[in-house]
């Protein structure tokens, strides 16, 4: 899929990362050019060892390159320092982990309204902001709940409901159904679906073929390089 014409989202150009040094120089990304545009619902796959996350974490500002350049929004990210980057994430970015990350003693409302109440809107402005994301992922009876109180895809759609609940412009998601059952997943993804249709940009990880469907290009890693797009 070309993208000359549309707005980027994301872009990398000669793309290095390595871990250790001397002999144990381990090179993870090797010379990755990648292009992701605004709204696209991406999917990176490969096997273990790929690559697929530590890329992920370049372009999301989780992690630095060792070479190379990254674009996110037209940012060149690789230059700015770390309370840049730090601010660049908390207005632009959005989030969702496997393992969830709910401060279990908050109750789903409360664990979506916190960020948005560190990034400083009033009690009133996140409360409401909280409970529009909630029913976004269809949680609209679960504001109550303490994480404990829900199943494992309730708790990744409150991690949803948190991450788009400051209306990021890309978010990335690292495996979010791995530890999911096939119905929880089901309903994970089809979140995602729903966000996408919407015109939310999406760059996911995952290792099921079956879960890039919805998807609307698949980006396939293997040896830290790119093998295949489709």
């Amino acid at each position: 899929m070309e993208n000359k014409d549309k707005k980027l989202a994301v872009q990398t150009n000669s793309l290095y990362k390595s871990f250790g040094e001397g002999e144990l120089k381990i090179e993870v990304l090797k010379g990755i050019d990648m292009q992701v545009a605004v709204g696209e619902y991406i999917a990176i796959m490969g096997k273990s060892g790929a690559g697929k996350s530590t890329l992920l974490y370049q372009v999301s500002l989780l992690d630095k390159p060792t070479a190379g350049e990254i674009s996110v929004l037209g940012t060149r990210i690789d230059d700015l320092d770390e309370e840049e980057r730090t601010i660049f994430r908390l207005k632009h970015l959005g989030y969702i982990f496997q393992d969830y990350a709910l401060v279990p003693e908050l109750s789903a409302l409360e664990n979506v309204q916190l960020p948005l109440m560190m990034l400083g809107l009033p009690e009133s402005e996140s409360r409401s902001t909280a409970t529009d994301a909630l029913e976004r992922v269809g949680l609209s009876d679960k504001f109550d709940n303490l994480p404990n109180q829900l199943s494992g895809g309730q708790q990744q759609r409150v991690s949803i409901a948190r991450a788009v609940a400051k209306n990021p412009d890309i978010l990335f998601a690292d495996e979010p159904t791995a530890n999911l059952d096939g119905a929880s997943s089901e309903e994970v993804l089809e979140v995602l679906k729903g966000l996408s249709d919407s015109g939310q940009t999406i760059v996911m990880i995952t290792h099921e073929r079956e879960y890039t469907k919805d998807c609307d290009r698949v980006i396939y890693m293997q040896d830290g390089q790119i093998s295949k797009q489709i």
